[in-house]
């Protein structure tokens, strides 16, 4: 890689970070009682709008809610979130998603997604693991505004379930990503 290119990387790779962190994702802001109101917060509008996941909801072994997920980039991306894992109900461990990409893009957005773990190995995976890569196992269910989430019995049969609303903003490219969860103290 050369000096001009190296230079242009890490601007661009500035730019992002700079970007996502202007967007209010709530990095550095507050704590458990602040990720937690978050966490049902959203839990409460996905339910609302979306009835249809309460049973999901119902039939999961564990829940991972991520509120706000902030994305930007130019060229060079990333996105932050922090949320809690819910088993029963409960908060039993708070998570960060980190997420980087490479490619054509530029813009920001922001969204809320929620994992519904499926079966126990599904979710005892996720939580013995040392940083989380969501990978091939996940079925993705997407809204944009006001659309029906088919999140029915026919999609419960992944062991992983990821629902992915509220998107605001405009981010536009097509990109290589991947996004790692890892368990933090908040």
């Amino acid at each position: 890689m050369s000096n001009i290119s190296r230079r242009k990387f890490t601007l661009a790779a500035l730019a992002a970070a700079t970007l996502t962190a202007g967007c209010g994702n709530g990095i550095g802001g507050g704590g458990s009682d602040t990720i937690d109101a978050r966490v049902d917060a959203t839990l409460e509008h996905l339910y609302a709008t979306y009835p249809n996941t309460r049973t999901l909801a119902d039939k999961a072994n564990g829940i991972l809610v991520m509120p706000l997920i902030t994305e930007a980039g130019f060229g060079v991306g990333g996105g932050y979130g922090r949320g809690a894992l819910k088993v029963g109900g409960v908060t039993v461990d708070y998570y960060s998603a980190a997420k980087g990409s490479f490619g054509f893009q530029i813009g920001a957005k922001q969204y809320a997604h929620v994992l519904f773990f499926m079966t126990e190995d599904a979710l005892g995976n996720f939580r013995r693991s040392n940083g989380w890569a969501a990978g091939a196992d996940i079925e993705y269910v997407i809204s944009d505004r006001g659309q029906n989430l088919n999140a029915e019995t026919t999609t419960s049969l992944a062991p992983v379930v990821a629902v992915i609303f509220g998107q605001a903003g405009l981010h536009f490219g097509a990109t290589l990503e991947g996004i790692k969860y890892t368990r933090i103290i908040p």
